[in-house]
């Protein structure tokens, strides 16, 4: 029998991506051939991969993309379970394969898993053989579109860990038939502020009716408790809904570049200077694995487990 090496388990780890333990079973039980290894690997990964599809996968990457025309943007959200994943070649590879798919279909996450990229492979078989050889949950959890007839859609991604892939992205359209290329540079202004404040919605109008009535009710709450008589309280809660309103709602934030100004001033001094009505059409800002209930105990279950049958 060959002698499994270290050096032979980093090779076909580094061609595979698979685990440190799996690579040296692969290599132990294919007399250290490289290839059929790498089948070995693949065909016991897919068996296993079904049953990962509960554990949680919170990390990974958000991979954005801009068309060549600079008017349509994507983001997509591939998660894994662990941060180690998300520096692996092949998985950056896949995000920015799964954005430029994006790019070609409707911006539902379904279409896109249901595409091929540019290799001819089916996105939703890709994530599958990578669950198969890298031993982790995975899933291409969302993704978003936005494009405009005239003007620019802006990306910005913050927390970068590769060309193209982050740990937030953030899309602005800015719609006008002025300079695009102004637009752009402001839309990419206008994003780095979203990723910094997190707005609810674009206007007052998009706000979640829900979030509203429940912001009004804890506002009555405080007013009431204040000992107020009912009609004085009923107006403290209109002027605190109104500035809670400019805190959460993206045209009317001071702009973090100029605090001087709002969002919407800015955007109507870019009308200006372009010679042309620019308008903010919409935003969409993703942070990885926000929502997602982490569970870290599987993976960490499954290490302490091969750890201790080395």
């Amino acid at each position: 029998m060959a002698e499994i090496t270290a050096a032979l388990v980093k090779d076909l780890r580094e061609k595979s991506g698979a685990g440190m333990m799996d690579c040296k079973k692969a290599l132990q039980e294919n007399n250290g051939d490289i290839e059929a290894s790498m089948d070995w690997l693949r065909t016991k990964g897919l068996a296993k991969a079904a049953k990962k599809a509960d554990r949680a996968a919170a990390e990974g990457l958000v991979a954005g993309k801009i068309s060549a025309d600079g008017k349509t943007g994507v983001l997509v959200e591939f998660n894994a379970e662990t941060d180690f994943v998300s520096k692996n070649d092949k998985f950056q590879d896949a995000a920015r394969d799964f954005a430029d798919v994006a790019l070609t279909v409707d911006g539902d996450v379904d279409a896109i898993r249901n595409a091929k990229a540019a290799n001819g492979e089916v996105v939703q078989d890709t994530i599958t053989n990578l669950i198969a050889t890298i031993g982790e949950n995975m899933q291409l959890r969302r993704s978003a579109k936005l494009s405009v007839s005239q003007g620019a859609v802006a990306l910005y991604l913050h927390n970068v860990q590769g060309d193209g892939v982050a740990r937030m992205g953030v899309l602005v359209a800015m719609e006008g038939a002025g300079d695009a290329a102004k637009l752009q540079d402001v839309g990419r202004k206008i994003a780095m502020h979203v990723a910094a404040t997190a707005p609810l919605a674009l206007s007052s109008d998009e706000l979640d009716p829900e979030v509203v009535a429940k912001e009004r009710e804890i506002q009555t709450q405080t007013a009431m408790e204040s000992g107020k008589p009912r009609e004085i309280a009923e107006k403290m809660v209109e002027g605190r809904i109104r500035k809670w309103q400019e805190e959460v709602v993206l045209l009317k934030q001071p702009f973090v570049m100029n605090p001087d100004q709002t969002v919407e001033q800015l955007v109507a001094e870019t009308a200006k200077e372009t010679g042309s009505p620019v308008a903010l059409k919409a935003f969409v800002r993703f942070a990885l694995g926000e929502g997602v209930e982490k569970k870290a105990d599987d993976f960490a279950a499954e290490v302490a487990s091969m750890s201790a049958g080395a």
